[in-house]
């Protein structure tokens, strides 16, 4: 599983020209499903969002957690994180979940993040979102939990 984290001062979601998702200072993850993901890499993917260390402290240095700040989250379906790009000039898209077990895994991961962090927001699975952020930094994290190893 893979989440794209973005520290944002505000960052927004439109579909079909209405605005279904806003935040203000916290973190955009656009959220990447690959085959074989479960829960447990859900679990494990909100628990490093939560507590990465990306927010200044007042020494000005990356010390603090989305948790720590009580920011926002917003998070963002995207299943071309999930693609294979290493030949060629199109990216495969095999390693990406077949879309019900990446709903599924997503909705799982967005419910979790509700029960446990004030303020989530949410982009919609399989939708045509026109995402909007302003990058705080920029400070960007790729992030990658799977079954046998952690990025």
């Amino acid at each position: 599983m893979i989440g794209l984290l973005q520290r944002v001062s505000q960052a927004s979601v439109d579909i079909d020209g209405q605005c279904v998702a806003e935040i203000g200072p916290g973190l955009l993850v656009l959220i990447g499903v690959e085959k074989g993901d479960s829960s447990a890499q859900a679990d494990r993917l909100l628990q490093r969002i939560l507590n990465y260390r990306v927010f200044a402290d007042d020494d000005g240095k990356m010390n603090l957690s989305l948790s720590d700040i009580q920011g926002g989250l917003l998070l963002v379906p995207q299943f071309t994180l999930a693609a294979d790009t290493s030949k060629g000039n199109r990216p495969g898209f095999s390693t990406a979940a077949e879309p019900e077990h990446g709903h599924r895994i997503f909705t799982y991961l967005l419910e979790q993040a509700r029960e446990c962090h004030a303020v989530v927001e949410s982009g919609k699975f399989g939708a045509d979102m026109q995402v909007g952020l302003v990058n705080d930094g920029p400070v960007t994290f790729y992030l990658q939990v799977t079954a046998d190893k952690e990025t």
